[in-house]
């Protein structure tokens, strides 16, 4: 089949690379031009495991392109799929300010029966207010509008797409789900098919639903610290239920990243725009935002009496989880700047998102190294769980370090291992591992 793709960010271009290399033919469409020139000389403006390979793959095998001519993106595609950003306001309401220019661009430009997919995250009522656009401005109604919501992990995309465990059809005809089953057909994958809304709908409240395991699981790890038990095996007896199950039940400093907090917020203003006012929501929220502040307690536990001011911290991880160097609401960009308001010299070390880390952290000292990052530092911060982190020898750490004090936001370790070394580590939803005088 040939389509075409609005939107070259992170969603819009592992789409279109992994249908291409299904077999479809597959137009990239961009208005930023500089994107669009890089992309045609292979080089991609994210980071995420083995997607530069297979751009380069289906590039050269001829079945993907890519242009910032929207007319000659969608001219002879039988599927346009919407895959631009819909960012937060300051309100928290997602913001369509590119879905209505993409909708209005795409009615300048429709000349036969399309099918237009909304694949971008978008408020429950956006597909009919696509087709108004489109209808309005193209002056006919020759196409049908659709809902395609994507379910893809940063860090994980391609495998998600290759293996992708569901595909939901918001349709409003059987025509558009019979061409939508035949661009699906070969990932084999189970499909539900529903009205426009329901499909919208069915995004927030997944990632809501995610997002409330996160906030739970970690309520349930500061319970486990005031009483003594352990919130990794409270984990593991809940995850063996298979109503429960195992995943997102990792106890750590909470959620972030480019989807589940804005994913919330705009919920909230669903919730808000229909009269109902959703209770569970914001206390999942609620739990988020403090959750990463705990770390800083816990530095400020490991140093008593002496506080925080003038010591070196290294921090390792910037990004908000590891394989991408996203840094959309990464816990790096709030705990940073509070560490050096307290007085606290931080050295920081991530291994790709480095340099867009720098862009929103502008006091960000780093080094290329992890070795590097806890020479001479009196504790260990960690944000991200890189595998890196979780294979470092412990013992050469121990001796890089001026003290062994190890705050980790991850669990990385087992704390009867960091006893035995010799550090004080401080994990989550654990006993606190102290120095034996």
């Amino acid at each position: 089949m040939n389509i075409c793709v609005i939107g070259t960010g992170y969603v819009g271009l592992v789409s279109g690379v992994c249908f291409s290399d299904k077999g479809h033919y597959v137009t990239c469409v961009d208005i930023d031009k500089e994107k669009i020139n890089n992309l045609k000389n292979e080089i991609i403006p994210i980071y995420e495991p083995g997607l530069k390979e297979l751009l380069k793959k289906n590039k050269d095998e001829g079945r993907l392109q890519f242009t910032s001519n929207l007319s000659d993106g969608i001219a002879g595609a039988e599927v346009v799929l919407i895959a631009v950003g819909t960012p937060a306001r300051e309100d928290g309401e997602a913001d369509l300010q590119y879905i209505k220019a993409v909708a209005r661009s795409i009615g300048e430009n429709l000349t036969d029966y399309k099918v237009i997919v909304t694949k971008s995250t978008v408020p429950v009522g956006t597909g009919q207010m696509i087709k108004e656009i489109i209808s309005n401005t193209a002056g006919h109604s020759h196409f049908d509008i659709a809902s395609n919501p994507e379910f893809l992990r940063e860090g994980s995309a391609i495998k998600d797409t290759f293996q992708m465990e569901r595909a939901i059809f918001g349709v409003e005809s059987e025509r558009a789900e019979r061409i939508l089953k035949k661009l699906h057909e070969p990932f084999q994958t189970k499909i539900v098919v529903t009205n426009v809304e329901t499909a919208e709908m069915t995004k927030y409240a997944a990632n809501a639903f995610l997002a409330t395991k996160i906030s739970f699981i970690n309520e349930v790890a500061n319970l486990c610290e005031a009483s003594g038990a352990d919130v990794e095996k409270v984990a593991e007896g809940m995850g063996y239920d298979h109503r429960i199950g195992k995943a997102f039940l990792q106890a750590g400093i909470g959620y972030g990243g480019s989807c589940f907090p804005k994913d919330t917020q705009a919920l909230l203003k669903i919730g808000e725009k229909a009269g109902y006012s959703l209770k569970i929501v914001p206390a999942v929220e609620s739990v988020n935002k403090e959750q990463r502040l705990r770390l800083i307690n816990k530095l400020r536990c490991a140093f008593g009496k002496e506080g925080l001011k003038g010591k070196r911290v290294a921090v390792l991880g910037l990004a908000f989880k590891p394989n991408t160097d996203d840094m959309r609401a990464a816990p790096s960009v709030d705990l940073i700047p509070l560490l050096e308001r307290e007085g606290v010299e931080v050295i920081c070390y991530d291994p790709v998102a480095t340099s867009k880390a720098k862009e929103v952290i502008e006091s960000l000292q780093s080094t290329s190294t992890l070795y590097g990052a806890v020479k001479d530092a009196e504790a260990i911060l960690i944000l991200t769980d890189w595998q890196e982190f979780k294979d470092m020898n412990l013992e050469q750490v121990k001796l890089e370090l001026k003290r062994p004090i190890i705050i980790d936001g991850r669990n990385l370790f087992d704390p009867l291992k960091m006893r035995d070394i010799g550090f004080y580590y401080d994990s989550i939803g654990r006993s606190v591992v102290k120095i034996e005088e």
